[in-house]
């Protein structure tokens, strides 16, 4: 290395494996559920999203938390070994996520078809 070079995160090495696991695990969900996700249109798409950032913002609130760990997402990960967990919702979150801009990329929605802002060129 010169210097020059920038410093790559050993994090980012993960993110492929991340965004293959969220979609065998869509897929395998979408085999069993469809599309009820969608089911109630966009205000229950939403709703989903919000159960989920609730049950997050819940699982670190200081009356739930010890007082050095409220709202440290990586010490709830770290403390929280439970499958079902912080883990698990932080997973579902992300993959409702992804259904959204899945589902407006299908519908041909203008905003959703551009490039995204992170990864042009």
């Amino acid at each position: 290395m010169n210097g020059n070079e920038p410093v790559k995160s050993s994090y980012l090495d993960h993110l492929q494996d991340i965004a293959e696991s969220d979609v065998r695990g869509l897929r395998k969900a979408e085999a069993s559920y469809g599309d009820s996700w969608k089911k109630r249109g966009g205000v229950g798409a939403f709703m989903m999203l919000a159960r989920k950032w609730d049950r997050i913002e819940k699982m670190l609130d200081p009356e739930q938390t010890p007082n050095d760990k409220a709202w440290d997402i990586f010490a709830a990960v770290t403390y929280d070994e439970r499958m079902e967990g912080m883990i698990d919702d932080i997973r579902d979150l992300r993959r409702y996520l992804m259904l959204v801009e899945a589902e407006m990329k299908a519908t041909g929605a203008t905003s959703a078809l551009t490039e995204q802002r992170d990864s042009a060129k």
